[in-house]
């Protein structure tokens, strides 16, 4: 059933974790903003621009789910956390900033862009 209501911040990060759990990449791409940035600061890394992102993320080696495990919002700024359980890799937790814009997901926060370089 195709949604006909906007979805919030809150809402919009949820169903970010539902398509990636369903590996829905297309769909995926569709709450992303062309102008997408997501950092990785555990390895230095920076992400730029939706198909960079849907492509990193479809191309991860199989065996993984994610429980999303809480999503909290202020505003267009929303924190999720999830565990990324692998067969072979172990457990990982996820804790993610994002900033909602126009009803899509733009990246992290840009209050601390004056106070930040880039990796």
């Amino acid at each position: 059933m195709e949604r006909t209501e906007p979805m919030d911040p809150t809402g919009i990060v949820q169903e970010f974790w539902a398509r990636m759990r369903a590996r829905d990449w297309e769909g995926l791409g569709a709450l992303l903003a062309d102008d997408l940035v997501v950092e990785w600061p555990v390895s230095a890394e920076r992400i730029e621009g939706r198909a960079d992102f849907v492509s990193v993320n479809a191309r991860y080696p199989e065996g993984w789910s994610i429980e999303v495990l809480r999503v909290v919002a202020d505003g267009g700024t929303v924190v999720s956390e999830v565990e990324v359980p692998h067969e072979t890799m172990g457990v990982h937790r996820a804790v993610s900033l994002w900033t909602v814009r126009d009803g899509r997901i733009a990246g992290g926060p840009q209050w601390r862009a004056p106070f930040v370089r880039p990796l």
